[in-house]
């Protein structure tokens, strides 16, 4: 009992350690500084500058810089690299980490931030004085980060003592899921979620979150909410909501839209204001329904070498509009064979905002070699999935006929047999009685 009690114990003092020494770190970022050149002025777009850096990630305020410090590369300047705190752990997102020696790397960049009072409606009241805090008297970075594989969406807002190259988190507002796919009229949830350091003299004012669309280059406000005044802007958006529960206690900022529509497709932008900083992450949203597939006539009509028959196959109700046809002959032993794309249509839109679309086919046994026919299916492949719909085709009279047609024509000439015997008797049958008249 004492050895397990000693193992026990050795057991939890390596935890503690493994803890203290890697839970609280996490792998070194390799991002890009930008900012605008000095010297520009006028009404010229301003040019940017790019430099490597390297952002290591704390996420003990309590730990020593020098436990985490590294030899930076040749090419890095020493000055480009910065001992970033983040409690909430959120740089230490594995989508944000690849395995070693991976050629797939995340998205990062860092840039200067200007703190500044928010100037729309439902964040004005964050910012009522209008003398800035001390506070703000430091070096203040934005930094843009983009998962592996669409897994994260970051932004994140840092302050650092003037010239110490060593910020710690202030806000940070991420989406697990920069990338949503849903069908006509489902319900969809934008993932948004923030966090902000709750000891910092900004965070005492509220918050505000606010959800704008843009697509195309038209733009809408969605939803804004004013989390001081627990007030929402007006807007003319139906069946957007926010679980404001989940917003105050855990910073889920995340948007339903009731039922998925056409005109919701596009990229949504949330933003989270707290007094003088912003960040945001953008979600898309991609409305994906495949086509329903209508062919006639329904059934085919018999056809004959030399005939042409005409199909026809009408795609409708998909989005987006990116759509293939092709046609294709399965013959009575399995064998598939294609017979083209046929003649299409252009688009239609419907009243929804879904589009159709038709095909025709001329079915020419000569031309196409039909054989005996087959199942001619229509097939219309769509980024929501490929649809088939198909009918039987019989072509009759060609050379070597099948066993049905062998029996069919045995019928027949029995038939015809049976009538010539029935007809020949009946003349043979009145023959005799004339005869026998003329005898008597």
């Amino acid at each position: 009992m004492g050895e397990i009690s000693t193992i026990y114990k050795l057991s939890l003092i390596f935890f503690t350690y493994f803890m203290h020494v890697y839970g609280t770190s996490c792998p070194v970022l390799e991002c890009w500084f930008v900012q605008e050149k000095p010297g520009r002025s006028g009404g010229f777009p301003a040019a940017m500058s790019q430099e490597k850096s390297l952002l290591y990630i704390n996420t003990d305020p309590e730990r020593k810089r020098t436990e985490l410090e590294q030899r930076p590369s040749a090419d890095i300047n020493p000055d480009r690299v910065y001992y970033i705190t983040d409690p909430s752990a959120t740089f230490c997102s594995s989508s944000l980490h690849p395995p070693e020696g991976s050629v797939h790397k995340p998205q990062c960049e860092i840039n200067p931030f200007l703190p500044q009072p928010s100037t729309v409606q439902w964040a004005f009241s964050l910012t009522d004085s209008a003398h800035s805090p001390i506070y703000l008297q430091a070096d203040w970075y934005s930094a843009a980060l983009q998962g592996l594989d669409g897994q994260l969406g970051l932004s994140s807002v840092m302050r650092a003592s003037t010239a110490t190259k060593e910020p710690t988190v202030m806000l940070s507002v991420s989406s697990r899921t920069p990338v949503v796919r849903s069908r006509l009229g489902e319900p969809v949830v934008l993932d948004c979620g923030f966090w902000f350091e709750a000891s910092s003299p900004l965070s005492g004012s509220g918050f505000a979150v606010e959800w704008r669309y843009q697509f195309r280059g038209d733009g809408r406000l969605v939803l804004a909410y004013d989390g001081k005044n627990d007030r929402l802007a007006e807007t003319q958006e139906k069946g957007a909501a926010l679980d404001f529960t989940a917003l105050h206690k855990t910073g889920n900022a995340s948007l339903a839209l009731q039922e998925a529509q056409v005109r919701h497709t596009g990229t949504y932008i949330c933003t989270v204001y707290l007094p003088y900083l912003l960040a945001q992450v953008a979600v898309e949203l991609e409305i994906v329904e495949p086509p329903s597939l209508s062919i006639y006539p329904s059934p085919l009509p018999l056809s004959v070498p030399g005939q042409v028959v005409t199909v026809q196959c009408e795609a409708s109700g998909f989005f987006p509009l990116s759509l293939e046809f092709h046609w294709e002959l399965t013959e009575a032993d399995g064998k598939v064979r294609p017979l083209g794309q046929g003649s299409v249509t252009g688009h239609r839109q419907g009243p929804d905002g879904t589009y159709s679309q038709t095909t025709r086919l001329q079915l020419d046994s000569a031309k196409l070699d039909l054989g005996r026919g087959g199942e001619v299916a229509c097939v219309a492949v769509h980024p929501g999935g490929s649809r088939r719909a198909g009918v039987t085709l019989n072509v009759i009279g060609v050379s070597s006929p099948s066993i049905e047609d062998s029996m069919a024509m045995v019928a027949v000439a029995l038939g015809l047999y049976g009538l010539i015997k029935v007809v020949s008797w009946t003349f043979s049958s009145s023959g005799s009685n004339v005869a026998e008249k003329k005898n008597k």
